[in-house]
């Protein structure tokens, strides 16, 4: 440990499965920056799905990553393993982890970090990682989207929604999308969605059909799951593909597949977490030619909702189980 870091640190701690309440600050030790790893002093770190379910017992990670929650972050470099050639003390940088991201200090594979973005906050260079290499992952490089096809992001006031619309738009699709008020429908059309369907007041699949007389949608990215399963495939367009990353309605549904061989559909999904590092290593390439510049030119941004200080991590939560939000919830550290 270089003399210049601190022995311990502040970070947020599951003490047992439960509520938010569960999730208390804790003195631990500094993580240290082995072979190509790379020591972050966090500034920021984002709230994600995922987190609200390693609290709750349903999603513990994976095997050699921290017990403390958190997969992006944002911050300065503090020290460097003796392997890392490509960033140095003192570089600002985000990066996507495989857990420890609430803490004040955290350690990531050199190659699964990326430069803040020029015209960053610390606070929004947080809410990138996670978002876009899904995103990227899944919509383009499964998904396989192209310019001046059509579509369909549900959620799409979440970290995830947002991205994606504005991904989608920014390299030429039609970008449908589902959201739960008027408010947030409007929102996701200020970011560029050609058409935004409040699912408590209208249905997506009447909607879409109704869009694209009959035709359907080319790629549909979903974090719903049940039902949303056969209605996907019901406004899929012929050789649609869809991308499941997410269950929030549960992962089991009644289907009728007859309309995946008619249509020539692809139902694919991923996760994130628990790939290998090179994996995410080329997904990270990938951003950094393709989406940084958008990012930088102004084409995208990433949306805040709220930021709470690290130790009101329970609050952030609390706040993200409302699914009042749109866009991203943000922890500070105060460092």
């Amino acid at each position: 440990m270089s003399a210049d870091l601190p022995e311990t640190m502040t970070a947020i701690a599951i003490r047992e499965p439960g509520g938010p309440e569960v999730l208390v600050a804790e003195e631990r030790r500094v993580p240290h920056a082995f072979e190509e790893e790379i020591l972050v002093k966090v500034a920021a770190a984002a709230i994600n799905r995922p987190d609200v379910l390693q609290r709750q017992g349903l999603y513990p990670p994976p095997k050699g990553a921290p017990d403390i929650p958190g997969l992006e972050i944002a911050g300065t470099i503090a020290a460097v393993g003796r392997n890392v050639t490509r960033w140095s003390p003192g570089d600002a940088v985000t990066a996507l982890v495989a857990g420890g991201g609430y803490g004040e200090y955290c350690t990531v594979d050199q190659s699964n970090a990326l430069p803040v973005p020029a015209g960053l906050t610390m606070v929004e260079a947080a809410a990138l990682p996670e978002t876009v290499f899904t995103v990227w992952h899944n919509v383009f490089e499964r998904g396989r989207l192209q310019a001046g096809e059509k579509f369909l992001v549900h959620g799409g006031t979440s970290g995830i929604g947002t991205t994606a619309i504005q991904l989608a738009k920014a390299f030429g699709a039609e970008v449908f999308t589902t959201a739960g008020s008027a408010e947030k429908c409007a929102a996701a059309k200020e970011l560029g969605a050609d058409h935004a369907i409040d699912y408590n007041v209208q249905d997506f699949v009447e909607v879409v059909r109704g869009a694209t007389e009959g035709a359907g949608v080319d790629v549909i990215l979903d974090m719903v799951g049940g039902d949303y399963i056969e209605r996907n495939y019901k406004v899929a367009a012929e050789e649609g593909r869809i991308v499941q990353i997410a269950f929030l309605n549960g992962p089991i549904a009644e289907v009728d597949f007859r309309r995946l061989m008619l249509k020539r559909l692809t139902h694919t999904g991923s996760t994130l977490r628990a790939r290998p590092i090179a994996v995410k290593a080329g997904i990270a390439r990938a951003l950094e030619n393709k989406v940084w510049p958008l990012i930088e030119a102004g084409r995208m941004r990433p949306v805040i909702d709220s930021t709470f200080p690290l130790e009101r991590a329970a609050e952030a939560h609390a706040r993200m189980e409302t699914s009042a939000h749109i866009g991203k919830i943000v922890l500070e550290t105060g460092t």
